[in-house]
């Protein structure tokens, strides 16, 4: 015996959607590091993506210099077009956690910030150290730590407790500069100076416990040859390279953008 026939169900409506088209997509969290040889976005759901930012062997050119941005136009197009990279657009509103150097005046943050809303329109912005982001980054936050940073023309050195900088110094240094001439005494000598300056500080103590544990050197100076044994060898302590010490930075950003998504009270 045949069953009657149900009747039709209709098909839901589709969704309607602007006249524009578009897709509607919710807010990601981003984390970004401009530095002064490559500028790299992070991107929750998307992954990295990154790109040279101006000349590797002249200043004249490159759009950020000593860690500070000097072409905001050439950084907003170049950041646009990493961010076009992905095959998903980034939507505006996000979570942006940007990295700076230590030290870093509220000029440089400007500069920074203007590139970043110009890009992502953030709804919210929150700047942290790229010695602290290192260090999340390399799984090395906890305790007490000494972090050096070398970069392609900046040289940090920080120390950490629980992943907050209690004393830090700097140096308009790095990697570039011995293709220029300088040489990685020059840049180990410049670290010794600022470590000799912290422990004629008030927190030697603290500093010698992190000395006992080893220094971590991220950045491209851990790359460089030669550089981490004329460290060891200038400040008489073990010397561990970071195990992705170009992008741990960007990495321990992007940990700290997501635990701010989590934990929006955190900050």
């Amino acid at each position: 015996m045949t069953s009657p026939a149900r009747p039709a169900v209709p098909a839901p409506p589709a969704r309607q959607h602007r006249a524009t088209g578009r897709r509607t997509t919710s807010p990601t969290t981003l984390a970004v590091d401009l530095g002064s040889c490559t500028i790299g976005v992070w991107a929750a759901r998307r992954g990295t993506v990154s790109g040279p930012c101006g000349d590797t062997s002249a200043s004249v050119g490159s759009l950020v210099r000593r860690g500070r941005v000097v072409d905001i136009d050439g950084c907003i197009t170049l950041l646009s077009q990493l961010a076009r990279q992905y095959p998903e657009p980034v939507p505006p509103g996000g979570v942006v956690v940007a990295c700076r150097p230590v030290l870093a005046t509220d000029a440089d943050q400007d500069g920074t910030r203007r590139v970043l809303d110009a890009v992502f329109a953030p709804t919210r912005l929150l700047f942290i150290d790229t010695v602290r982001a290192a260090a999340i980054g390399s799984g090395a936050h906890a305790g007490t730590l000494l972090v050096v940073d070398v970069g392609a023309e900046l040289t940090e050195v920080a120390l950490l407790q629980d992943g907050r900088v209690i004393a830090a110094r700097r140096t308009e240094i790095g990697t570039r500069d011995v293709k220029r001439g300088a040489t990685v005494d020059l840049i180990s000598d410049n670290v010794l100076r600022h470590v000799d300056d912290l422990r004629a500080g008030s927190d030697a103590l603290d500093l010698r416990a992190a000395g006992a544990r080893g220094v971590l050197l991220v950045g491209d100076g851990a790359l460089y040859p030669g550089l981490a044994p004329a460290i060891s060898g200038m400040l008489r302590v073990r010397v561990h390279r970071a195990a992705a010490p170009r992008t741990a930075a960007l990495n321990g950003a992007g940990l700290a953008a997501m635990s701010l998504l989590r934990h929006p009270a955190v900050a």
